[in-house]
């Protein structure tokens, strides 16, 4: 009996957590997996910002990315389009959340950061 609540409770928990998930999708949330991000940038036009240092980048980018090194990101504020999707990426994930959340609170609304980063990209890059 203790066996079968154990797995019914797990059960509970991971609907819970796959429905948490669908909903911060939903009303816009602010990160997404690689994958995600992939079919996003195959399917429609989406913005790539890169906030990885030069040399990162020079190493290996996705095509069509356009770095902005996070350092200056606030400063080029008028190079980022407000129409669109804009996807950030970085090495793992961290800086590129960070840069979300300035464009955020900056009125930038359709911002995303890539979870993982580089790291977790599986689609192509150009080096």
């Amino acid at each position: 009996m203790n066996k079968i609540m154990m797995i019914g409770m797990l059960v509970v928990v991971m609907a819970i957590s796959a429905g948490c998930n669908q909903v911060v999708a939903s009303q816009g949330g602010i990160s997404m997996t690689t994958e995600e991000a992939l079919s996003l940038w195959q399917a429609q036009k989406t913005a790539i910002i890169d906030v990885r240092t030069l040399k990162e980048y020079q190493e290996g980018h996705i095509p069509d990315a356009v770095l902005i090194p996070l350092n200056q990101l606030e400063t080029r504020l008028d190079e980022i389009p407000k129409d669109q999707t804009v996807l950030l990426i970085c090495r793992s994930g961290r800086r590129s959340a960070q840069g979300t959340n300035l464009l955020r609170s900056k009125g930038f609304e359709q911002v995303v950061n890539i979870e993982g980063g580089m790291l977790a990209w599986r689609g192509p890059v150009v080096k």
